[in-house]
């Protein structure tokens, strides 16, 4: 059914994530400190949205009482990986993309082995 195929992709969504942000914490554990990392299905309002590519994550700066957030976007994610590799690859690198706008450090700081010929896009 496509309920079962549903939740099989969301726990393999959700293991990713989980694999990233733990794979982030051993190369550089400052990153993660006063963020938050989920996910949501779609980004929520893209009114006013310009570009043609719906994206793939969001960072959210930290507020008064509140932690930095990054966002996840599942469908999207999905949508633009062709196998469960690339879309543990995808995953991985809009973390960083995200964790790198909100903190200031380098993508390949973040974790040094995402620059990898074989991990790009």
């Amino acid at each position: 059914s496509s309920c079962a195929v549903r939740s099989t992709s969301m726990q393999f969504f959700t293991a990713c994530v989980r694999a990233s942000v733990a794979r982030t914490a051993r190369s550089c554990p400052r990153s993660l400190v006063g963020i938050d990392v989920g996910f949501e299905e779609v980004p929520g309002n893209l009114d006013g949205w310009q570009s043609a590519r719906v994206p793939l994550a969001a960072a959210v700066p930290a507020g008064p009482g509140r932690n930095g957030q990054v966002v996840l976007f599942r469908r999207p994610l999905e949508h633009r990986a062709t196998s469960r590799s690339e879309l543990r690859r995808l995953v991985h690198r809009a973390l960083l993309e995200q964790l790198s706008a909100l903190t200031g450090i380098p993508v390949d700081e973040l974790d040094p082995s995402a620059g990898d010929p074989d991990d790009e896009d």
